[in-house]
């Protein structure tokens, strides 16, 4: 039996400067540098004579890092700076003051050229094996409300949510979780202001990206619009948008034969029914649900949700595909527990650049899950970082030689290093 001791007996020092904070962090390192990001920002991203202008791909990158360690505000990347953490990221850390100046020196103009930097690292990933290539691909698009607490930043505003807060725009693959575009809005804007150019903007960059198969877009019923639905058809794209119970919608509803509805699976307690009607051109697909037995006087009538599609296929799997366009609000809740927990500057722009830095490093860990780890469906950020990224690690200098050593008997130390393995053999950019 293991004798017990009293931790006051232990003395702590800070004096470990070859201790790593974050050594996981070198399979988001060595992925970024075989996408080669930072050249990618540096040739991107061109702030004149702005302040903090030189060399902006350090700044991003660090930006990156300290966010996939779990950073969700500027002062976070001094983590990077730590001890020897920054050995494992392949560049200069730069310091919280420097990467704030940078945020706040974009413009507009400065985030669409990160936004291009977005676009080019998500072809470069899914040309090194993480995209669907020719395999069909479902787009989920939504609308999220990121609450601030100061009533001072530029831009923000109270919605429908009756939250001070930003109002950005989000799509997601459904099937990986990775974010392929975002859009910064004010707190006041409508969810359907600028949906028709965003989704535009959307299956471009999915198009150019590398992926050639069908796409389907769902939606909930804030982008449910003749221009979404145009900008769909325009660009040969499946839609599956909820409607709004309007009252030509609660027509339709009613119009529907009796017989036409069919059970369908639903937990116990309550009944769940499918039918097909008729809205305009498209196919108009309703659910309907109610409580049975005791707990009916709480909810006795039934209650219906309905979508629009111009897909082709059987009532009841087309009801339940797009039921899962709930895997959208797994994403942003994810960015909501990551770098997105805060819009950290007083200046839109600068929360803007945040948006889409955060969006490139949630999409860096899931590559990395995608390329290394093997993770073949979604993926859960947090499970990553406590397993592979957040865990110590020491270095020292052996026969001219640097090494990593982490814990012995770490319960995942054999995946992490074939997963390091695997990244090293995906060839470098030239």
């Amino acid at each position: 039996m293991p004798v017990s001791h009293s931790l006051d007996a232990i003395v702590v020092d800070a004096d470990d400067d070859h201790a790593v904070a974050n050594a996981g962090l070198i399979l988001a390192a060595t992925l970024a540098q075989r996408l080669d990001l930072e050249a990618l920002v540096n040739d991107a991203v061109d702030l004149g004579d702005r302040p903090g202008h030189f060399l902006p791909g350090r700044k991003v990158m660090t930006l990156v890092h300290a966010m996939v360690a779990g950073g969700d505000v500027i002062d976070d990347t001094d983590i990077l700076r730590s001890g020897s953490t920054s050995g494992v990221v392949g560049h200069r850390v730069m310091a919280p003051s420097t990467c704030g100046t940078f945020l706040r020196s974009c413009s507009f103009g400065h985030v669409r050229q990160l936004d291009k930097v977005a676009e080019a690292a998500l072809g470069r990933a899914w040309a090194a094996g993480a995209g669907p290539g020719a395999e069909a691909m479902t787009i989920d698009v939504d609308s999220t409300i990121c609450e601030v607490y100061g009533k001072t930043k530029q831009g923000a505003a109270y919605g429908h949510s009756r939250q001070l807060g930003y109002h950005p725009l989000v799509a997601i693959r459904a099937d990986t979780g990775e974010v392929v575009h975002t859009r910064m809005r004010k707190g006041s804007a409508h969810t359907a202001r600028g949906a028709e150019r965003f989704v535009t903007e959307t299956v471009g960059r999915i198009r150019r990206a590398g992926a050639s198969g069908p796409l389907v877009l769902r939606a909930d019923s804030g982008f449910w619009s003749n221009k979404v639905r145009f900008t769909c058809r325009r660009h040969q794209v499946r839609y599956s948008l909820t409607v709004r119970q309007i009252p030509a919608i609660k027509a339709a509803f009613a119009a529907i034969d009796e017989d036409s509805w069919v059970d369908i699976d639903y937990p116990d307690g309550g009944i769940a029914q499918v039918a097909e009607g008729v809205y305009g051109d498209d196919r108009l697909i309703v659910r309907r649900s109610r409580l049975v037995g005791a707990q009916a006087a709480l909810w006795p009538d039934w209650r219906y949700h309905g979508f629009v599609t111009d897909r082709d296929g059987d009532t009841i799997e087309l009801e339940a595909d797009h039921r899962r366009h709930a895997v959208v609000e797994l994403a942003i809740r994810e960015l909501k527990a990551e770098a997105l927990a805060h819009c950290p500057s007083g200046k839109f722009s600068a929360n803007a650049a945040w948006l889409v830095i955060a969006a490139l490093a949630h999409n860096l860990v899931r590559w990395v899950g995608r390329l290394a780890l093997g993770v073949t469906g979604t993926l859960v950020t947090k499970t990553l970082r406590r397993r592979y990224i957040n865990l110590p690690g020491r270095f020292t200098r052996s026969a001219r030689k640097r090494h990593l050593h982490i814990p012995r008997h770490w319960p995942w130390a054999t995946q992490f290093l074939i997963a390091l393995r695997r990244l090293r053999q995906i060839p470098p950019r030239t």
